[in-house]
């Protein structure tokens, strides 16, 4: 029997709702209906709405129930499984229905990682997931060229970033090395874990969501719990709720950190258990890297083409992760020395008058505003604010105090981010200029107005972009559009 006639039988005329038609949850409901499952579509968007696949769904069979009350089916009629869009509130009494109805809540993550016979490498964080999961598939395709430690082996990326992988679960071969990136609602409905388990970090974010701190902590916290004593969980050993995730994890741990002495100390800890040290860290300006024996220099960090202090950890992540499935740490290392950076994450955009314009559009908690003042020694001019998810601004008012010359605040959170700005300035010693701006277009003039020859304007918002903006990414495209569009005779 084939893994498709497999799967196949276990999904065959099983009744199952999908809800939410993204991306990903399209193709999720393309697999389901090639299984044979009766599947209902559910979003709240109508048709005119959605992505036009949509359409061609329903024209293959499947029922669509869209618009106000879209999630009723829920409650009218038993499933046997509901797979819901990453991001939706998981007690929603509809949801709560289908489930005390007997119905499995899942994601489409959790069928893939169910599925796949490749190797996996799961990446999460609070900050840096994207930058991370593309450093690590870079090495890895370079180990698997001609000659390389992985010579042959297919690489493929996926979760958050790149194409849904769901439609090609069953022809992924057993030594593919499969890269995910996955966000907290992902791992919050998943019931199993990546072989390699990475954890880059933990700051407050998706408050609005999750509800608590508490509850974003345990989603996150899946990536690593969910593995068995064949897994490895990849950990940021200056984190305090990670070093914490160490002891708990059932398989080996592995650790990047600023210093030898941190990410050392927690790797031999670690061993004990019975797993082989691993561990990377800085030394100096040279990333290093540690198997309980030696250390040796992979990297010096002047050749990393990503700006920030921040992006020096994601490569010593990047280098443990790929290590630990085969592909040389020195290989890694010129992977990451020759990748470019991600859109939208401290991307150049121009030069103009003598200012370097950057979109940190991706910025959309503090603790990444933060990572990304720290990237700069010139002054800045920041442009940030917008949707509030409930996250407090108070640890990035004396950043600003200190690293930026002005601020152009936007948004719905503009009044709270200036707040705590001038909360910090008594102890700062100085108040940057402040100013509101009514869109990100008379944000971007007011900025070119306040900076000087050597100056950054630097878009990082620290919030989420829904108030304005579709996503993140609209917001980082039409920052750069108004900024290309600058007349340099004109200020």
């Amino acid at each position: 029997m084939t893994v498709t006639e497999k799967a196949g039988g276990e999904w065959r005329g099983r009744e199952v709702a999908v809800v939410g038609l993204g991306m990903s949850n399209i193709a999720l409901t393309r697999y389901l209906l090639r299984q044979g499952a009766r599947v209902v579509a559910c979003d709240r968007k109508p048709l005119a709405e959605l992505n036009p696949e949509v359409a061609a769904l329903a024209e293959a069979g499947v029922e669509l129930r869209l618009g106000d009350g879209y999630l009723r089916v829920l409650a009218e009629r038993p499933f046997h499984t509901v797979f819901l869009t990453p991001g939706m509130k998981k007690d929603l009494p509809e949801i709560a229905a289908a489930r005390a109805a007997g119905a499995r809540i899942r994601g489409e993550i959790d069928l893939f990682l169910e599925r796949c016979r490749g190797t996996v490498i799961g990446v999460t964080g609070s900050a840096g997931k994207t930058t991370t999961t593309s450093l690590i598939a870079a090495g890895l395709e370079r180990a698997a060229g001609p000659g390389g430690e992985l010579a042959g082996r297919p690489v493929y990326v996926g979760g958050n970033i790149g194409r849904p992988l769901i439609e090609e679960v069953d022809a992924i071969p057993p030594e593919a090395l499969v890269v995910l990136e996955l966000s907290s609602f992902q791992l919050e409905l998943a019931g199993r874990a990546p072989r390699i388990g990475l954890l880059l970090n933990l700051r407050p974010n998706h408050l609005d969501v999750h509800g608590s701190m508490e509850a974003y902590a345990a989603a996150k916290a899946r990536i690593v719990e969910l593995q068995d004593a064949s897994g490895w969980a990849v950990l940021n050993g200056d984190d305090p709720f990670c070093t914490e995730l160490a002891r708990r994890a059932p398989g080996g741990v592995a650790v990047f950190a600023r210093e030898g002495a941190t990410a050392r100390g927690l790797a031999e800890k670690a061993a004990a258990r019975g797993t082989p040290p691993r561990a990377a860290y800085l030394e100096g300006d040279r990333l290093v890297v540690w198997d309980g024996h030696r250390e040796v220099e992979v990297l010096r960090a002047d050749r990393l083409r990503l700006r920030g202090g921040h992006n020096r950890m994601n490569a010593l992540a990047a280098i443990l992760a790929g290590w630990l499935v085969g592909a040389g740490p020195a290989t890694m290392a010129e992977a990451a020395a020759a990748f470019p950076g991600v859109e939208h994450r401290l991307e150049f955009v121009r030069e103009l008058d003598g200012v370097r314009y950057y979109n940190d559009s991706i910025a959309t908690a503090p603790d990444r505003t933060l990572a990304a003042l720290e990237s700069f020694a010139e002054p800045v001019v920041l442009i940030a604010g917008g949707y509030d998810k409930g996250i407090p601004f108070d640890p990035l008012g004396p950043a600003i105090c200190r690293r930026a010359r002005a601020v152009v605040l936007i948004g719905t959170t503009a009044r709270r981010i200036e707040e705590a700005v001038r909360a910090a300035a008594g102890e700062a010693g100085r108040l940057p200029e402040i100013r509101h701006a009514g869109s990100l277009a008379e944000a971007v003039r007011a900025a070119r107005e306040l900076a000087r020859p050597g100056d950054v304007v630097l878009l990082s918002p620290a919030c989420a972009s829904y108030d304005m903006f579709r996503d993140f990414a609209e917001r980082g495209r039409q920052f750069k559009e108004l900024v290309l569009a600058l007349d340099p005779a004109r200020r």
